[in-house]
């Protein structure tokens, strides 16, 4: 089983507003980017095709070195270090399992369906999404009464936001409750919404890269992420879907749909939370998630013992 590196995260500086040329790609063979990988080295490996690290790891070198009059003891020199650089490292799966049990947490919503929906609460390292129509109760968790609050209005002031508590968490900077285990994210369509389509091109880039962070941030730093999302109607079925389309989908290792519950004699506050996405639990189960009034005597004991 293999171990990614920890991905090289652009920076605030490094990402380019509306309008502006955007950050090249790590992947791509540039000076710079090893020892001995020159500029005219580049420029006879693009006249046979290989262009990024992957098409030179993964190429015949010798046939390259005859193609473009290379040594090929330069080559393996420069493949050795990309390799180093960029590859993952082999990792023992038993060890791997082990520090999982010791660095995975798991945090109960206060509302014991919803736990047993997301298979005991949520869980460090993980994004979880819930996702609905608005009024359908998606920030409604007794766990949010110790949530400290940051206003942000824009994906690039969330950006910063985000690059601050990596910081902070990384210095082990605690809040007054105690250490950050949690993040909330509510809601992520609202800065990212306004840049998809139209004249914004970069805006499916800085969506990705949004998801980039947050997932670093739940991995490395071991915390759970929950963001919230909007619903659209998909035009052809005319079901309601999770905003910001199939790209964003792959996000979330979690994913539930809350609506509110139909039938007679139904309380207004009762929804149906269905998952739609578990690393694991079968998709496709539904629990009833009563907010607010309905809380039944054992939800409302764990939320007050969730108060600071």
């Amino acid at each position: 089983m293999g171990r990614s590196s920890p991905s090289q995260t652009l920076r605030r500086a490094d990402l380019a507003r509306p309008g502006s040329p955007p950050a090249p790609s790590m992947g791509v063979l540039r000076e710079g980017l090893c020892p001995g990988l020159t500029q005219e080295m580049i420029q006879l490996l693009r006249g046979v095709g290989i262009k990024t690290v992957v098409d030179l790891v993964s190429a015949d070198l010798e046939e390259v070195s005859r193609k473009c009059s290379l040594s090929y003891k330069a080559l393996v020199a420069v493949r050795r270090v990309l390799l180093a650089q960029f590859s993952s490292f082999p990792f023992n799966g038993a060890d791997l399992y082990e520090e999982l049990k010791t660095s995975t947490a798991i945090l109960a919503t206060g509302i014991a369906s919803l736990d047993k929906l997301l298979d005991s609460g949520l869980y460090t390292g993980e994004v979880t999404e819930i996702t609905g129509a608005p009024a359908s109760g998606k920030t409604q968790a007794g766990a949010l009464q110790r949530i400290h609050v940051v206003r942000v209005f824009d994906i690039f002031q969330m950006l910063d936001t985000l690059q601050d508590l990596r910081g902070s968490i990384s210095q082990q900077v605690t809040s007054a409750s105690g250490p950050v285990k949690i993040v909330v994210v509510d809601s992520v369509s609202a800065v990212v919404s306004p840049l998809l389509g139209g004249q914004h091109s970069e805006g499916l880039a800085l969506m990705m890269h949004l998801a980039r962070e947050l997932k670093t941030l739940a991995r490395e730093l071991g915390i759970a992420i929950l963001v919230t999302n909007h619903v659209t109607r998909d035009l052809e079925s005319g079901k309601l879907r999770p905003a910001l389309g199939r790209s964003w989908s792959f996000v979330p290792s979690t994913r539930v749909f809350l609506e509110a519950r139909q039938g007679a004699g139904a309380p207004g506050s009762c929804r149906v939370a269905s998952l739609t996405k578990s690393p694991r639990q079968p998709t496709g189960i539904q629990e009833v998630v009563e907010i607010g009034s309905c809380r039944t005597p054992e939800q409302s004991s764990s939320l007050e013992g969730s108060k600071p």
